[in-house]
């Protein structure tokens, strides 16, 4: 199971890298968290990582993902996301505000899950009400991710002789790929928090 979780993480992490190399400003500091979360939720997940005796490693995961938070609602306060959409107004695009609360909400958890992990992989203990919370909030986020992903229904068919349209190969556009990369990060945050 843990090493599901790590190949997943991985595979989404690598996505998130692959996203930052393209887009606009806001897109690749979302990707960037993508990135940082996918990655940082692998390393986490390393059986090796997380066995006890080695409490830095809790110290450097809390410490990278609290900055992580940090920087994510530092980002939206002090207006980095407003230039975000008025760049995204000039191209006649949606900016999507929510990226970065969610980032910071993930990033917290993230530390959340170091701080607990620091006792040993089998003497993890986090608060019960607070886990509660995240596990209720990393739930709906898949629910409505995933939502998302399924398509709206075709219109009825006209009546008369049925059209023989030409086969259509499916294809899979980038912004439904990561929506599917963000119910494989939320699945796998849902899989750590009940782990703890």
């Amino acid at each position: 199971m843990e090493w599901l979780l790590v190949a997943l993480s991985a595979a989404t992490g690598a996505y998130g890298l692959h996203r930052a190399r393209a887009g606009a400003a806001g897109e690749r500091r979302a990707a960037c968290g993508d990135a940082l979360m996918g990655l940082g939720m692998a390393v986490m997940a390393l059986p090796a990582v997380t066995s006890a005796g080695r409490p830095w490693g809790a110290g450097v995961f809390t410490a990278v993902f609290a900055a992580a938070g940090l920087y994510a609602v530092g980002s939206y306060a002090t207006g980095t996301c407003a230039a975000g959409r008025r760049a995204a107004g000039r191209v006649g695009r949606p900016y999507r505000r929510a990226a970065d609360p969610h980032h910071a909400v993930g990033a917290f958890a993230m530390a959340y899950m170091a701080l607990a992990m620091a006792g040993g992989h089998h003497h993890r203990a986090g608060t019960p009400l607070l886990t509660g919370l995240l596990l209720v909030y990393f739930a709906g986020d898949v629910v409505r991710s995933a939502t998302a992903l399924v398509p709206a229904p075709s219109p009825a068919p006209s009546p008369g002789p049925p059209p023989h349209p030409l086969p259509v190969r499916p294809t899979v556009t980038r912004r439904e790929l990561t929506r599917a990369c963000r119910i494989s990060m939320g699945m796998g945050m849902l899989t750590m928090l009940l782990m703890m």
